[in-house]
């Protein structure tokens, strides 16, 4: 990895940590809020920064960091599948099937309305979550290794 490189890694990595921590912090006021039939306005409120929360991370987890480390080892780019999979192999990610289930998630958090779906994207979310969570350590173990 050359320097220039090392450096914009470095900088997207401190954009995903910052962004993992703030998720951290909704994942946990509504991990103790739950799922229920009936939400008050500030349970909604915190639902929804979840939810735009898990939505950011997740786009720059796949988007920038998998992207960038496709550069690096000069993969040719392609699709977010293609990426997705590439984590996998890379041990960056448990489940690949599992970050489709997260960006397909992602898509449906950016066009969903409709009260009935929009817990369902609650549940999802809670239950996604800890595979960000899980990523940033692995991808950190990853880099290690250049260092």
């Amino acid at each position: 990895m050359n320097h220039d490189e090392k450096q914009l890694l470095d900088i997207e990595m401190k954009l995903l940590e910052d962004s993992v921590n703030m998720l951290k912090y909704s994942y946990d006021i509504c991990s103790d809020i739950g799922i229920k039939e009936e939400y008050t306005l500030e349970e909604l409120d915190r639902f929804e920064s979840l939810t735009s929360r898990f939505a950011r991370t997740s786009d720059i987890l796949i988007q920038k960091i998998f992207r960038l480390i496709d550069v690096i080892e000069l993969e040719l780019p392609g699709t977010v599948i293609d990426r997705i999979n590439r984590a996998e192999k890379r041990g960056l990610i448990s489940s690949a099937e599992i970050f489709k289930d997260i960006r397909r998630l992602r898509n449906d958090i950016a066009h969903e309305y409709i009260p009935s779906a929009i817990e369902e994207i609650y549940k999802k979310v809670l239950r996604l979550t800890p595979y960000l969570f899980e990523s940033l350590e692995k991808i950190k173990q990853y880099i290690d290794r250049y260092e």
